[in-house]
């Protein structure tokens, strides 16, 4: 199976949203990915491999969120967003585009990490039962948290525009 090609998107995000730096990001992605490897005998096939590797993916970045919290308090937020590859749109739709996306990022960071986490999930559009399976929590309390994170997000979106 190739664990690589097949989760990359999914680790880049998650490692993006529990980050600062476009370095840290990479040293995340890189933890996530040992993880998993080194998880793979424990996997049991009782949830779908994306699930698994979701939930991998969230609990490492987690716990390193928590052992890593007082380097990256000192860091500066990084501004690279990636690079759209659609030809459609002309360099001020991009423009804007990047602009939407870095503020969705920004907001994600301010969210509490449970709910960053199932905004990713949201994001990356799992069924509200594969994102408790993921979280381990009931699908309807996904449908609770999830409604309020996405009032939370769009409240600090939208204090995010006003301050532009």
């Amino acid at each position: 199976m190739d664990w690589l090609g097949e989760h990359s998107s999914s680790v880049m995000k998650v490692a993006r949203a529990y980050t600062l730096t476009s370095e840290e990001c990479q040293d995340l992605a890189q933890e996530i990915l040992l993880q998993a490897w080194q998880s793979l005998p424990k996997f049991e096939q009782k949830a779908s491999a994306a699930t698994w590797f979701y939930r991998v993916a969230l609990h490492t970045a987690m716990n390193w969120h928590r052992k890593d919290k007082h380097r990256r308090s000192r860091q500066q937020p990084f501004v690279e967003v990636q690079a759209l590859a659609t030809a459609t749109l002309d360099s001020a739709e991009q423009a804007q585009h990047r602009d939407t996306v870095e503020q969705l990022y920004k907001a994600i960071h301010q969210l509490p990490k449970t709910d960053a986490a199932l905004v990713l999930l949201y994001l990356d559009e799992l069924s509200y039962r594969e994102m408790s399976e993921v979280l381990g929590i009931s699908e309807s309390n996904v449908g609770v948290k999830l409604n309020r994170a996405k009032k939370t997000l769009s409240a600090l979106m939208e204090g995010q525009s006003h301050d532009s």
